[in-house]
């Protein structure tokens, strides 16, 4: 009896240990415990910024609007601001079905000739730019029309954006395959002993060809007649048929006559040797200081959008430097050189320096 006694009374004093540590409050926490909570309270606002611009990437994330350039089916149109047949137009006609197979849209050449290319290029300058509405440029013709105020021109340099150049050459003096110059000097000699009685033509006031003629006067000291065409094939047909003694056009023009020796080439406005009159020097290398090269190239009205400007960019890029393009210039005579939007810039800019000085005797018969 003793024994159970006993043995409830120590069964009953466990209980009570057990219920008094139970119900014991929660320590508090020590000095350590408490630092280490504290970065978790500094990294609370910390974790907002990570919130608040997760929206922001969504948003940017959005992808632009493309724009809808070419839109399949409507039709690009080049205008040639001069006539047909000529160097410009042929650039122009190879390039077009290219740049349709790249664009996937039809690609159309309008002549519009006439001004030395003022026409054409007011047309472009005036054209809604919306990229459908391409110029076939040419440097130097170009800056001869909008320098001049005389012409009272619709257009200045900041008319257009430059793309790509797609051809680079230079100029040719020629005569008839039977002439009895058969050189530069030839000519020269002619001109000095006859002041303004050798007839030279040249297409158009302010064109490239006439820049031919007034540095080779410049250089000389001669005066030449000098006789206006609206075109190549014009000035071609007045020298074939003896109306004229010398003509100043592009080397694609007079390649098949001078292959024919229909056409005797007196020289070129190159100081390297050109690739299709290997027998002939240029201007340079006769001891005249003739040179210029003039670039045939796209440009379009000012205010297109940069989209659309790059999207033409990419595909004369492709285009120029294609295989396929190469031999159709070397087919027809040009001498095919791509230039991106910097450097067309450049060649533009460094154009003009040459051109500044001619551009009172540039003008001169429009004057009198």
């Amino acid at each position: 009896m003793r024994h159970r006694l006993v043995f409830a009374l120590s069964l009953l004093a466990m209980v009570s240990i057990i219920l008094v540590g139970c119900s014991q409050p929660t320590p508090t926490p020590t000095q350590a415990s408490s630092k280490a909570a504290e970065p978790t309270k500094a990294a609370a606002p910390a974790a907002q910024p990570t919130t608040a611009p997760a929206a922001q990437p969504t948003a940017a994330a959005a992808p632009a609007k493309k724009v809808d350039f070419p839109q399949k089916g409507k039709a690009i149109t080049i205008i040639v601001p001069w006539s047909a047949g000529g160097t410009n137009d042929i650039t122009a006609r190879i390039l077009a079905p290219l740049l349709e197979n790249e664009l996937g849209t039809p690609v159309t050449i309008v002549n519009k000739a006439g001004a030395a290319s003022q026409i054409g290029l007011t047309e472009v300058a005036l054209a809604k730019p919306d990229g459908y509405t391409l110029a076939l440029m040419v440097i130097p013709p170009a800056i001869n029309v909008y320098l001049n105020p005389d012409l009272k021109p619709q257009f200045n340099r900041e008319s257009f954006v430059p793309i790509a150049v797609a051809a680079v050459d230079p100029m040719a003096l020629s005569v008839k395959g039977d002439s009895p110059y058969k050189t530069t000097k030839e000519l020269v000699d002619a001109a000095k002993a006859n002041p303004e009685k050798v007839r030279v033509g040249s297409t158009g006031i302010a064109s490239t060809t006439h820049l031919l003629v007034l540095q080779l006067q410049k250089a000389t000291g001669v005066r030449f007649a000098r006789v206006q065409f609206e075109g190549d094939p014009q000035a071609i047909q007045a020298t074939l048929g003896g109306h004229i003694d010398a003509m100043a056009t592009s080397p694609a023009t007079i390649l098949g006559q001078y292959k024919s020796g229909g056409i005797r080439v007196l020289g070129y406005t190159d100081k390297e040797q050109s690739k299709f009159f290997p027998d002939v020097p240029g201007f340079p290398g006769q001891g005249y200081d003739v040179y210029f090269l003039a670039s045939r190239g796209i440009a379009v009205p000012k205010g297109t959008p940069q989209e659309i400007v790059t999207i033409l960019g990419d595909a004369m890029k492709k285009v120029v430097n294609s295989e396929e393009f190469k031999k159709k210039c070397d087919d027809a005579g040009l001498l095919y050189k791509y230039m991106d939007q910097k450097a067309y810039i450049d060649h533009w800019d460094q154009t003009e320096v040459i051109v500044k000085p001619l551009l009172p005797d540039l003008m001169e018969p429009a004057k009198k």
